[in-house]
């Protein structure tokens, strides 16, 4: 196999990673929390980052870059992690999480916005398909259902607003950073400052019970090693397999993402969910296509190395 299809596949293997966070995250909180099954979770996500991705020289970083880059990134973390953790079932995590994955079209309507990214005028169906998919997801089993998705909502504002606000928080995190970072990847400081933050709340609160069980342990190397080692798999993708392929690919993360929590969660998910799922994932592929130039040149391998530097997720 060429060495550029090995790192596509293994960019691929990153997107697989990455579309289980849902499933993993709602385990470890299970069993340690919201808060300490994060700060956990990204603790020793952390120390596979240093294994795999290294520590980078920060003093060769842009100042501006470790500020902005590490508040917004610890930000979109929390509002990730936490809302994951508060949601009061296996069917609402999941419900969240695809709430969460608005930041591919958020991410591509700020670049057209503030990075003066070019676009055609199919980026307007793809934002409101994307914006109705989220309705018919919330709501229910009714599909679009203004009262069933207030009332959904109104269940557990707090979650499904950090899932809202993280979505935001991520484009905006993609769009400062393309401006700033000049090629720099604060990966694994930022993964840490996460985990101080989380362990700071958890004091503040109190603590909590942690159950340390046989699930509780294997949910959270699993949880851990998908974030650490997800990072290291699509940094080698996206820098020497093919960009295009890998973009193109990491859109469908909602809807693997929705099965596998499915599964792992034991929470059936309707019809309608599904075809929600469907519209979140056309929207943003339509945003894609409207903001591809019509020769690839460099422009277009830098912004999906932006635009697909993290899924959360």
């Amino acid at each position: 196999m060429k060495s550029k299809d090995t790192a596509t596949l293994i960019g691929l293997v990153a997107i697989m990673l990455w579309a289980s966070i849902v499933a993993l995250i709602r385990g470890v909180s299970e069993s340690l929390g919201a808060t300490g099954g994060a700060a956990m979770m990204y603790s020793v996500a952390s120390v596979f980052l240093v294994l795999t991705v290294g520590f980078p020289k920060l003093r060769e970083f842009p100042r501006k870059y470790l500020i902005w880059g590490s508040v917004l990134f610890v930000a979109y973390e929390l509002c990730l992690s936490l809302s994951i953790g508060y949601a009061d079932n296996g069917r609402q995590a999941i419900e969240v999480g695809m709430v969460n994955y608005l930041w591919p079209t958020f991410t591509l309507v700020a670049a057209i916005v503030f990075n003066k990214q070019k676009a055609n005028l199919l980026v307007v169906p793809g934002f409101v398909l994307s914006m109705m998919g989220i309705g018919w997801v919330l709501g229910g089993d009714q599909g679009i259902d203004l009262a069933g998705m207030m009332a959904n909502v109104r269940d557990n504002p707090l979650s499904y607003g950090l899932a809202f606000s993280g979505a935001l928080i991520w484009a905006a995190y993609c769009t400062v950073t393309a401006r700033i970072a000049n090629g720099k990847n604060g990966v694994t400081p930022f993964f840490m400052l996460v985990s101080a933050v989380l362990w700071l709340k958890f004091a503040i609160e109190g603590g909590g019970a942690m159950t340390f069980n046989l699930h509780a342990i294997i949910y959270l190397l699993l949880a851990a090693a998908a974030m650490g080692f997800g990072y290291a798999a699509w940094n080698i993708g996206i820098l020497h397999g093919n960009a295009t392929v890998l973009a193109g690919a990491s859109y469908f993360i909602p809807v693997i993402s929705a099965a596998l929590a499915a599964t792992l969660l034991h929470a059936p998910l309707s019809d309608a969910f599904w075809h929600g799922a469907m519209m979140v994932c056309a929207g943003s592929i339509l945003c894609w296509i409207a903001t591809r130039p019509r020769r690839a040149k460099v422009p277009a391998a830098t912004q999906e190395a932006e635009i697909g530097e993290r899924v959360q997720e």
